[in-house]
């Protein structure tokens, strides 16, 4: 398994930057290589990209949301992975989005290119680009329910 870990500030408050990312089917604008995500319910997504020079096809389960806090996710089928993206006020304009995330690499290719930190770098310049659609665009709506983790309920 292999963890990626990576920051960005944004230039925009804090509800705002949370309500874009839970835009999920706006991921395409600025994830590399993720064609279509496809909002099945408040809590399930099926994800279609291409990594690795391959096409993967997965359904991923958000298993805790907190409005501008965190979101956490791991797959309930296909590509296997798991992660978080907590928010935090920085100051009335600044946001700092964090993104752990785990995956394992299928493949020869996908094992080089994480190797070579290819993924690192692919999460890095989503980042790069949310910070920009956010800072340039602004949010568009948002979700604001609350998913509680299964420990919880």
């Amino acid at each position: 398994m292999s963890t990626i870990e990576e920051s960005i500030e944004v230039k925009a408050p804090l509800r705002s930057v949370y309500d874009q990312w839970t835009q999920f089917e706006e991921f395409p604008r600025f994830m590399e290589g993720v064609e279509e995500i496809h909002q099945i319910d408040d809590t399930h997504l099926r994800w279609v990209a291409e990594f690795g020079g391959s096409r993967h096809e997965w359904e991923a389960e958000i298993t805790e949301q907190k409005p501008d806090e965190r979101v956490a996710w791991r797959n309930v089928e296909g590509k296997e992975n798991a992660g978080v993206v907590t928010f935090h006020r920085i100051d009335d304009d600044t946001t700092r989005v964090m993104v752990q995330m785990d995956f394992v690499p299928e493949g020869i290719k996908e094992r080089i290119g994480d190797a070579l930190g290819a993924a690192d770098r692919r999460v890095h310049g989503d980042l790069e680009r949310f910070k920009e659609l956010v800072e340039t665009h602004g949010a568009d709506g948002g979700w604001r329910g609350e998913v509680k983790r299964p420990d919880e309920t």
